[in-house]
């Protein structure tokens, strides 16, 4: 004697699998751009930073607006010469979640911090979605 499964069995385990999904996944969705965020925010406040704070203790400044974040992967042949270079201070290319490279100004144009950091957010442009250092 045979021992399989029916059809109705089959069915009732594929609607049960689909009343599942269509639980899940209407939670699940808004959470990718949420994600990117919290990724950016963490870039900002955290790993970049970590890597410029580091580069400003070795050469007692932080790169230049000119020298950008490559003088944290790579030591910059722009004026100024950092002193003590002793990096990389940043494992990877500093690029946001959107594929775009985190924007970097120093001295910084907004008061109370040393310089700008930021992300242009998913549009790639100044706009009210941008991610920064200046603003909580």
């Amino acid at each position: 004697m045979k021992r399989g499964f029916t059809l109705v069995e089959l069915m009732v385990v594929v609607m049960i699998i689909a009343a599942l999904a269509a639980m899940v996944v209407p939670r699940l969705t808004g959470r990718s751009k949420q994600a990117k965020i919290s990724i950016a925010k963490t870039d900002i406040y955290s790993n970049i930073s970590v890597g410029l704070d580091l580069y400003e203790l070795d050469n007692n400044r932080f790169p230049s607006t000119g020298q950008g974040l490559a003088a944290l992967r790579e030591k910059s042949a722009v004026f100024p010469e950092p002193s003590n270079w002793n990096g990389p201070y940043l494992k990877k290319e500093p690029i946001d979640p959107w594929g775009n490279l985190y924007k970097y100004n120093y001295p910084a144009t907004h008061e109370k911090i040393d310089y700008d950091l930021y992300s242009l957010g998913a549009d790639g442009v100044e706009s009210e979605d941008d991610i920064c250092n200046w603003e909580e």
